[in-house]
């Protein structure tokens, strides 16, 4: 979710050279407030950072940004302090059309020049990749700090608009927490999201329901993989998936095919990335609870909490409380791409270097219906409940939806519920809204609806159930038993139509 922090701008762009460009899929809120961000007249130096995991489209819009408003931009790297003052010299002067490079001795003098374009109007200076910035110089944050609080400039002149730019990675949490300094002067904060799995969709120009939700499975929302990394490649309709799946992420002369393992390793460092993958791959198991990834990887409870926590703080885990037992911490994998991976390509490396794709994707069908396609469909599902759905009728418009289990001694498995959605009740456990379950590769019959009824009379004891709405989630049909108690009011039932096209 986007959060913008401030009071609320003045922009004096010009709407004729304003407009999004073509080149940026969606993104129309974070496009608007960062034009309003850097184009707002009020003086005084502003400060505003854009947070997103890599691939994101954080890089093309801080870019487009720069070009439509005539703003400075600069992208760090990896380097020395020197180096790094160096390139932003040069590129300061080539912005301002000098022959000569700027040399300056440290930041606060580089700052205090950059600042400064800002003297004459509102004006963004965007530094991109900061992370990498302050690796090499660990006073860059205080240094900004200080040029932001007018130490040396009296605060009425200037309009420059410093945008930070970074990846969602401990760095820029740790640097804008809300217990920041940074934080506390920045009026701006964009996080930018990968789309949600209907953007995705349109993003990739499919209307059929299942076969979006098939490439979503495999790709996720994330914009640069719809043309770089698969070479413009979308599947024409179902038939075309298997070939698509074999022509791509599993070609190892693809960039999709060896992104998984680059995005891990350039998320989480030098850290034990051996370590990091057998917890994907444990999560990618069905795997989801501290107690359940340490038994998979033979380690105490301790040590997986720690590779948890590493992946989590670089946005590649999504936790939650479990949504009937609060005692309960579940993880699921966040990117759809790194899931496919752990499920389906990791283990058969050798047989894809051995055999063609074709005979390793057949082999490798079931477990993709059954740890992939599955599970993802539930988060689909979840993401549909709290996003889409129109609970609104039973009286909350916001609401959380997670993954519920119940111990249930009389049966040989416990109670799990895909769908339990909830109110949104700030930092509290809101009110039971919904309890459901979601099949991908199942018709769901009668005997669901039984098993839902059968989780409901478990809670009886312990939830409201007054407002509950039993529904089921199925991409693969609803018998005609099933569309009777929905008729009857009894069962809601939400198919792929609904989920893409709330039919």
């Amino acid at each position: 979710m986007n959060a913008i922090h401030g009071q609320q701008q003045t922009s004096i762009v010009d709407p004729g050279w304003s407009a999004k460009p073509d080149c940026l899929f969606d993104r129309d809120d974070d496009w608007a407030a960062l034009m309003s961000f850097s184009s707002d007249p009020h003086p005084g130096t502003g400060l505003g950072v854009v947070m997103g995991r890599p691939r994101q489209g954080k890089t093309l819009l801080l870019e487009s940004v720069a070009r439509a408003t005539g703003g400075f931009y600069f992208c760090g790297q990896q380097a020395t302090e020197a180096e790094a003052l160096r390139r932003v010299g040069e590129e300061y002067a080539r912005y301002r059309q000098v022959a000569r490079p700027s040399h300056w001795r440290d930041w606060k003098e580089g700052l205090d020049a950059l600042l400064a374009l800002g003297d004459t109007r509102p004006l963004p200076v965007i530094i991109d990749s900061f992370p990498d910035l302050v690796a090499a110089s660990p006073a860059l944050p205080s240094i900004i700090h200080g040029a932001l609080r007018h130490l040396d400039r009296p605060p009425l002149e200037n309009r420059a608009r410093l945008l930070l730019g970074g990846e969602t990675a401990p760095v820029m949490t740790r640097l804008f927490a809300s217990s920041s300094p940074l934080r506390a002067l920045a009026a701006l904060k964009l996080d930018i999201q990968p789309l949600d799995f209907r953007k995705a969709a349109q993003l990739w120009g499919i209307d059929d329901p299942r076969l979006a939700f098939l490439v979503y499975t495999v790709v996720g929302g994330t914009p640069a993989y719809r043309h770089d990394y698969v070479g413009d490649d979308v599947p024409v309709d179902r038939d075309d998936f298997d070939g698509w799946v074999c022509r791509t992420v599993l070609n190892p002369r693809t960039p999709l095919f060896h992104e998984a393992r680059h995005l891990l390793d350039e998320e989480t460092g030098p850290w034990n990335r051996g370590t990091c993958h057998s917890v994907l791959a444990a999560l990618a198991r069905g795997c989801t609870t501290h107690g359940e990834i340490a038994t998979f990887l033979g380690q105490q409870l301790t040590d997986a909490s720690r590779a948890l926590a590493v992946l989590r703080d670089h946005g590649l885990l999504r936790s939650q409380t479990d949504g009937l037992q609060p005692g309960i911490t579940r993880h699921h994998i966040a990117d759809p791409l790194l899931a496919f991976e752990h499920a389906v390509t990791r283990p058969r490396r050798a047989a894809l270097e051995q055999s063609d794709a074709e005979t390793v994707w057949a082999d490798a069908r079931t477990d993709f219906n059954t740890l992939v396609a599955g599970p993802r469909f539930a988060q689909v599902c979840r993401d549909w409940a709290s996003h889409f759905a129109d609970w609104a009728a039973l009286g909350a418009e916001h609401c959380t939806a997670s993954y519920g289990s119940l111990s249930d001694p009389s049966a040989t498995a416990g109670l799990d519920a895909e769908v339990v959605v909830r109110r949104r009740d700030g930092h509290m456990r809101g009110p039971l809204l919904s309890v459901g379950l979601a099949r991908w590769h199942t018709g769901m019959d009668i005997h669901h609806l039984q098993r839902l009824r059968h989780i409901l009379d478990a809670l009886d004891s312990r939830e409201d159930l007054s407002s509950v709405r039993p529904t089921l989630y199925g991409a693969s049909g609803f018998s005609p038993e099933l569309h009777a108690a929905h008729a009857r009011g009894e069962v809601l039932l939400v198919d792929l139509e609904h989920l893409y096209l709330d039919v």
